[in-house]
Order: structure tokens, then sequence, then C-alpha cells
């Protein structure tokens, strides 16, 4: 009886034993860790570099930002000080000659100013000085008020073949308008005659008379007697054409 009892409970410890041990699925590698044997360099910062590198300028920060005169304000403070010299005779050519820069440095910015807004000076000017030349007003320039064989061999005998060149234009207005391609009005631009031609080839050679007449008179173009032959035979071939 003692033996049924001992079987009993070895029986009772293996089933409890399979009933608490999960599966091993089949198939699956069984996970291994092991230590990990590599040896690891500790590195340290150098000291001695960090000091260096502290000690730069380029390297020193402050939250309150750039502490100092900024460039805009030295600036002022040179400009202002070009006025700040001693007026007594000693010092008289050097306040002339403060002057004179400041009155060179504003002239430059203002021919920037002009150049960048696409205006030339200098061919303003010249076209200020090129209107003395004219025998008469510009504004009230009448192109069926001139003799154009006559003022033109006057300019040419007084050599002014810019004058010249103006007056073969004029002439070209003149032979449109009277072929009734365009309307002239004193009041118009060289474009706008441009546009109201209707025959692209006539459109195309007047353009090239109207490019040829404004670098002559508006422009630096330097014009002489061999020159303006070249460009009198342009306007004598400039053909009206009415059809």
């Amino acid at each position: 009886m003692r033996h049924y009892l001992y079987l009993i409970c070895v029986l009772l410890l293996l089933g409890s034993t399979a009933w608490g041990t999960s599966p091993v699925k089949p198939g699956k590698p069984k996970l291994i860790i092991r230590n990990d044997s590599a040896i690891v360099s500790v590195r340290h910062f150098d000291k001695a570099a960090l000091h260096i590198y502290s000690n730069q300028k380029e390297f020193q920060y402050h939250e309150g930002g750039y502490v100092g005169e900024s460039l805009w304000t030295r600036f002022w403070r040179w400009f202002w000080s070009l006025f700040d010299f001693d007026k007594t005779a000693g010092n008289l050519f050097s306040y002339f000659l403060n002057y004179l820069l400041i009155a060179l440095g504003v002239a430059a910015l203002v021919f920037l100013i002009f150049k960048l807004a696409g205006v030339d000076v200098l061919n303003v000017i010249q076209r200020k000085s090129m209107s003395e030349t004219i025998p008469y007003d510009e504004s009230v320039e009448n192109i069926y008020a001139i003799d154009f064989n006559a003022e033109v061999d006057k300019a040419v005998s007084q050599q002014n073949y810019r004058l010249a060149v103006r007056l073969l234009y004029l002439r070209s207005l003149r032979q449109l308008a009277d072929a009734g391609l365009i309307d002239w009005d004193i009041n118009k631009t060289n474009t706008i005659y441009i546009d109201e031609l209707t025959n692209a080839e006539q459109r195309l050679a007047f353009k090239l008379l109207t490019r040829q007449f404004e670098y002559v008179w508006y422009g630096e173009f330097i014009i002489d007697a061999q020159i303006f032959t070249k460009i009198t035979a342009l306007f004598n071939n400039f053909n009206v054409k009415t059809a």
C-alpha cells in the first residue's frame, strides 16, 4: 500500500512539472546573451586647447550681443568729423579741401543715382549744348517751314555734321508726312512715328535712320565728313512707299 502511495506522488509531481513548463517552438533558435569583451577607450577634452580657443575673440559670445559702435554709427561719426576742424589761416587749405571732397562725393552720388535710374546725364547736358547750334527754337520746330536743301548745305559748309544729320532726319519725317504715312506732330516721339508705319520693310528702314540720328544727336557718336557721307547715303536711299 505504501508503494502505491509513492507511485501516486511521483505521478502527481511529474504532471505538475509538465503543466508549468512552456513548450519550445520548433525552428526558432534560442537567444544567447554574451558579455561584450571589447576594450573601450575613454577620451577626454584637451583642457589646454579649450583654454586657447576660449581666449580667441571669435569664440567669445555674450547674451547681450555685440557691444560697441555699429558700422552705420562709425560712418556718421566719420562723416561729421569732416566738418570738425579749426577754421584758422593755418588750416585754410584743409578747410576748402574738405568741402571740395564733400562736393565731389555728393556729385558722384547724384550721378550714380541718375545712372541707376537709366538717365544719361552726359546726354542730357550734350543735348542742351547741341540745341544752341540750331538757328531756330527746337520746341517750335516746323518741318513745313524749313528749306532742307539750303539748311543742310549750310550746315555741311560749317562742318556742323550733327545739325546736318538732324535736318536729314526731319526731311525724312516731312517726306513720310507728305505721303500720308505718318501724322506729324511736334509732341510725338520717334518711336510713335515708327509704329505708325504699316509697311514692315519701310518701318525697318526708318528705324535704322532713327537709330543713326539718335546716336549722332543725343549720343556721344563722333561724326566726321566721311561718316556723314555714309549716313547721307542711307537717308537718300530711304524709299517712301505710299502703298
